[in-house]
């Protein structure tokens, strides 16, 4: 697989497994690397993983109920890194909530490859609109 699948794969990863509720999962893909966020910046898997756990409603099927959309992924690789920008958009229905877009943003990443792959290095996601968040997000305190 060349560099840009593999990258965009992981890209994609990231959405698939927030949206399937595996945030053990998506702890892993900032195993060495560190996230940023509205919350500010998290480092390894635990932080990673504990604030999903903390922030995020999950439902009775074990998931969020959204999907997160990545579009227009732009890659640059300069051989073992790379950096990327992408939008997001997510969606969510629930009861209660009929199917409608709750935010909108973009991220901008950082990757290193070792011998077992690519690896977040950075993720920096910024939210620029924002919907009704109430049935995704536990208010913060």
């Amino acid at each position: 697989m060349d560099d840009y699948r593999a990258l965009a794969n992981l890209i994609f990863s990231y959405a698939a497994l927030v949206d399937a509720g595996d945030f053990t999962a998506v702890g892993e893909l900032f195993s060495s690397g560190e996230f940023t966020g509205s919350g500010g910046a998290l480092r390894g898997a635990a932080a990673v993983e504990r604030m999903l756990r903390e922030t995020v409603i999950v439902y009775d099927d074990g998931t969020p109920r959204t999907k997160h959309v990545t579009t227009n992924v732009a890659l640059e690789v300069t051989g073992s890194t790379a950096s990327s920008s992408a939008y997001f958009t997510v969606l969510q229905a629930v009861p209660g909530l009929p199917l409608q877009t709750i935010a909108a943003g973009r991220y901008t990443d950082r990757f290193t490859r070792s011998d077992t792959g690519w690896r977040f290095t950075e993720r920096r996601a910024a939210v620029d609109l924002v919907g009704d968040i109430s049935h995704h997000l536990r208010p913060i305190l």
